[in-house]
């Protein structure tokens, strides 16, 4: 999938029904004032176990939510809105940023996201074509 709004051509993602809204790696999170509105300064790195080609970024804060995680913890995240293009499929999403270095993906596809067309089987994987072999390659650190 890919973020076109914050120029992340390419990241691996995870598509997580259980989760409301989507979630996305994100750090060195600096809040600021824009035009009387809060944004977040913050950097993307699209690669898992890479800190190679960080994306830096800027987004409007839409709230900060309360989310709690699958083991029961809960952090206070910014909740920003992004184009999110899956299987060239572009919608609209709310996304929280959050730390997601020890995870295996970069970025988690919530239920918000999927109901703008999406079908879920749980069975299948890359419906939407795998990236090519330099992509899944250097996504590996190789």
């Amino acid at each position: 999938m890919s973020l076109p709004g914050l120029g992340v051509s390419w990241i691996k993602a995870k598509v997580d029904t259980g989760a409301r809204t989507s979630a996305l790696h994100a750090f060195d999170l600096e809040e600021f004032e824009r035009d009387g509105e809060v944004w977040v300064r913050y950097s993307v790195h699209p690669w898992q176990d890479s800190d190679e080609d960080a994306v830096d970024c800027e987004s409007r804060v839409l709230d900060r939510r309360e989310v709690r995680s699958s083991s029961g913890h809960a952090e206070e995240r910014y909740v920003v809105q992004l184009d999110v293009s899956l299987c060239k499929h572009v919608v609209d999403a709310e996304v929280t940023l959050s730390k997601r270095d020890e995870m295996g993906f970069r970025m988690l596809v919530g239920r918000e996201a999927l109901c703008q067309g999406f079908l879920v089987d749980p069975s299948r994987s890359y419906l939407g074509g795998r990236p090519k072999v330099s992509v899944r390659r250097r996504n590996r650190g190789r």
